[in-house]
């Protein structure tokens, strides 16, 4: 199962996070040099992108690539999306497509062909599970893929629908978790956790604590840490009795570290790898704490 490969690397690495290599151009060193030639930015996000995946790999089990910023940038920038995952998937991690893919049942069959083989081949991917089932099930059986399934996000909005009460006393993102833990009951590994996991936000710790209690095999991926306001302590809020169960996402501030007075006077690449230490340390505090 995939997911005991992920669990497997961050014991390996004592470390659960994630690097969001979520690149947009302006956050390259060289951006005003380069801002506006197209061919010569996406060449450089390829080379931003690698050299940090070089120097975290030995301390970060896992990245997480954000389709957008690609997306953004026309098709060179989704050649640079394909280039990233290829070479992070060579270095040895665990590549988190995070796509947030959701549709009819036949839409969804071909976004799960998209990131399970050929140039998008990945990991994991994201999926919005708000279609239901019929959106979710051509994601699943296979063990070498894994997704992760929106129920309880970061953002301040998400509980506009997500906390909306149902007729059965139900919140809706406690409906979704149940439904996860469905989808994921055929594919737990020796792990304990399954191949399906959830994605819960480090900004609503009581609720991720509550979840984990709903979805005890379910592997949690957690965004919100750091510049979306969420500290470590609410980031493993829904983590097991063992510290273990989830991953803890960090984009710009790992990526963008160079430009913290913290990290004044390193390249890019060297003070990714700082913050990176920095970040496995703070979580193992409040995993201490706890």
């Amino acid at each position: 199962m995939i997911i005991d490969e992920l669990c497997a690397k961050i014991a390996a690495t004592g470390n659960p996070s994630v690097v969001g290599l979520d690149t947009a151009p302006e956050y390259l060193p060289d951006y005003e040099k380069i801002k506006g030639d197209a061919r010569a930015t996406a060449e450089s996000v390829i080379e931003f992108n690698a050299r940090i995946i070089d120097k975290i790999k030995s301390v970060v089990p896992a990245v997480k690539v954000q389709i957008a910023y690609y997306e953004a940038c026309g098709l060179l920038g989704m050649t640079v999306f394909s280039e990233t995952v290829r070479f992070a998937r060579q270095s040895g991690m665990i590549v988190i497509a995070d796509a947030k893919r959701g549709d009819i049942g036949a839409t969804a069959k071909q976004y799960a062909a998209a990131f399970s083989s050929g140039d998008f081949d990945s990991d994991f991917v994201t999926v919005n599970a708000y279609f239901g089932t019929d959106g979710v099930k051509p994601f699943l059986g296979n063990p070498d893929k894994g997704i992760f399934a929106l129920v309880k996000t970061s953002n301040p909005s998400g509980g506009e629908i997500q906390d909306l009460r149902l007729e059965n006393g139900l919140a809706v993102y406690e409906q979704m978790a149940k439904l996860v833990r469905g989808w994921g009951a055929d594919s737990v590994g020796e792990s304990g956790y399954s191949n399906v996991g959830a994605v819960v936000g480090a900004t609503y710790p009581d609720q991720a604590r509550e979840l984990r209690v709903l979805m005890p095999n379910t592997f949690f991926l957690i965004p919100g840490y750091g510049a979306q306001g969420g500290g470590a302590d609410g980031a493993v809020a829904g983590f097991d009795a063992n510290g273990r169960g989830g991953i803890v996402n960090s984009s710009r501030g790992i990526i963008c570290a160079y430009k913290q007075d913290k990290y004044k006077g390193m390249s890019y690449a060297d003070a990714a790898y700082a913050a990176a230490i920095d970040m496995r340390e703070d979580l193992a505090g409040a995993l201490a704490r706890r």
